[in-house]
C-alpha cells in the first residue's frame, strides 16, 4: 500500500483524515508525523499538521512444500495434519528439550538464514527500483495514461464524451469527463464514479508503479456539483448547531463527501467536526466549538 500525505489544523485532524482516506481503523494503519503546527506570538497557531500514512502490510502466510509440509523459519518442516510443532526459536537454534544441541539443525538454520537474507536483499532492490521509477514520473505523464484509459473505455461503451486534464494544484490533477448520457458512469450517490476513479488509478500505477492518490476523476461535473451542494448543507447545519448549542450527527457518507463537510465547517467559527461510526456507518458530527 502506498503512503498518502494528509494535512489538518492539528495532528488529530490530520490523522483522522488520513484514516478516512485509507478506510481503516487506527490499529490497522501506520502513521508518521511530518510537520506540526507551531505556536507563535500571543498563542496564535501558525502552519498546519502534516502526516503520511498507509495500511499496515499484511503478514505473509508460511509457505507449504511438497507433501503438505509447512516450512518454518529454521528450514525444517512438519506435517500439517499431526504432531506437535516446536516454537520457531527452538528450531532456529537447534535446541531440543532438555538443553541438548544438534549441530545439523543449527547448520540448516544458518543455510536458511543466508537464503532469507539473499531474498530480503532482492526484495529491497526491487522496491528501490520501483521507488526510483516512481520518482522519475511526472504528474503530467500519469494524467496522460489516465486520459488514454478513460478515452478507450468511453469508446468501448459507445459513449460520446471528451476527457480533459485539469490541474487543480501542483500535486493534484483531475480527469474531467464531459458529455451526454453519462449517468451510468456516476451511479447512485457517485458509487460508480468512485469505482471508476479507483480503476483509473490502478491502471496508472500498473504502468508506472507511482503514487496515484492525487489523480481524481469527475464525470459530468458530478463532484463539483456534489461538493457545492454539500458545502451549502454543511453551512446550514452549522448555523443550526450554533443557534441551538447542540451537536448534530449527519447521515453516513463516503470519505470524499465527509472531507467536503470537514473542510466547509472548518471555515466557520463556533463549530467543529469529528467522524464517528465504522465502515458504511461512518458519519460526521458537527458540534459547538470555541
Amino acid at each position: 500500500m502506498e503512503w498518502v500525505e494528509i494535512t489538518g489544523k492539528n495532528l488529530d485532524e490530520a490523522k483522522e483524515r488520513a484514516l478516512e482516506q485509507l478506510g481503516v481503523a487506527e490499529a490497522d494503519a501506520e502513521v508518521q508525523v511530518i510537520a506540526e503546527p507551531k505556536t507563535g506570538l500571543f498563542g496564535r497557531v501558525r502552519g498546519e499538521a502534516r502526516v503520511r500514512a498507509r495500511v499496515k502490510p499484511a503478514t505473509p502466510r508460511p509457505k507449504k512444500g511438497r507433501g503438505g509440509r509447512t516450512r518454518t523459519k529454521g528450514g525444517s518442516s512438519g506435517r500439517s495434519g499431526g504432531g506437535e510443532r516446536r516454537p520457531d526459536g527452538d528450531e532456529a537454534t537447534g535446541e531440543k528439550r532438555g538443553g541438548r544441541q544438534q549441530g545439523g539443525s543449527a547448520k540448516g538454520s544458518g543455510a536458511a538464514g543466508a537464503k532469507r537474507s539473499g531474498s530480503d536483499r532482492g526484495i529491497k532492490k526491487e522496491a528501490s527500483k520501483e521507488e526510483s521509477m516512481a520518482e522519475g514520473v511526472t504528474l503530467e505523464e500519469q494524467a496522460a495514461v489516465a486520459k488514454e484509459f478513460l478515452e478507450g473505455l468511453l469508446t468501448t461503451m459507445d459513449l460520446e464524451a471528451t476527457v480533459e486534464i485539469r490541474p487543480l494544484d501542483d500535486e493534484t490533477v483531475e480527469l474531467a469527463v464531459d458529455g451526454e448520457g453519462l449517468g451510468m458512469l456516476v451511479g447512485p450517490r457517485g458509487t460508480t464514479l468512485a469505482a471508476l476513479q479507483d480503476v483509473t488509478r490502478t491502471v496508472v500505477q500498473g504502468r508506472y508503479a507511482a503514487k496515484t492518490d492525487r489523480i481524481l476523476v469527475d464525470v459530468a461535473r458530478y463532484r463539483e456539483r456534489r461538493a457545492a451542494a454539500l458545502t451549502r448543507f454543511a453551512k446550514e447545519q452549522s448555523d443550526e448547531v450554533i443557534a441551538s448549542g447542540e451537536e448534530r450527527a449527519l447521515e453516513p457518507m463516503s470519505p470524499a463527501d465527509r472531507k467536503v463537510i470537514h473542510d466547509a465547517v472548518n471555515e466557520i467559527d463556533g463549530v467543529i467536526t469529528r467522524s464517528e461510526g465504522e465502515d458504511a456507518r461512518r458519519h460526521v458530527v458537527i458540534a459547538p466549538g470555541s
